[in-house]
């Protein structure tokens, strides 16, 4: 299992990207979570931002939704995506949003 922690940055809240994300994670078959965040200002600026969490067999499938991260839907303006490697500490069924 590959694992991936991404920190997505831009105009990103309130334009529907974690709907998008959890979609798009779904027709890749990835399962996980995606979240917004407004206290982290270390990461995300004054803003905020979207965290996710992504999970699957194929490092390199995980690669292809990234990239499509990285473009966002329509609505959004992503700037920047961090993407962590990690070991996975839990296994996840579904990709869930979370508030």
């Amino acid at each position: 299992m590959k694992q991936a922690h991404l920190y997505i940055k831009g105009q990103v809240i309130g334009v529907g990207f974690r709907a998008w994300t959890r979609l798009k994670a779904k027709q890749f078959d990835l399962t996980g979570w995606v979240k917004n965040v407004y206290d982290r200002s270390d990461v995300f600026g004054v803003h905020g931002g979207v965290e996710a969490v992504v999970q699957g067999q194929d490092e390199q499938i995980i690669q292809r939704f990234i990239k499509e991260v990285e473009k966002g839907p329509e609505t959004s303006v992503v700037d920047e995506v961090e993407v962590f490697w990690e070991e996975p500490k839990e296994i996840f069924e579904d990709f869930e949003i979370r508030k």
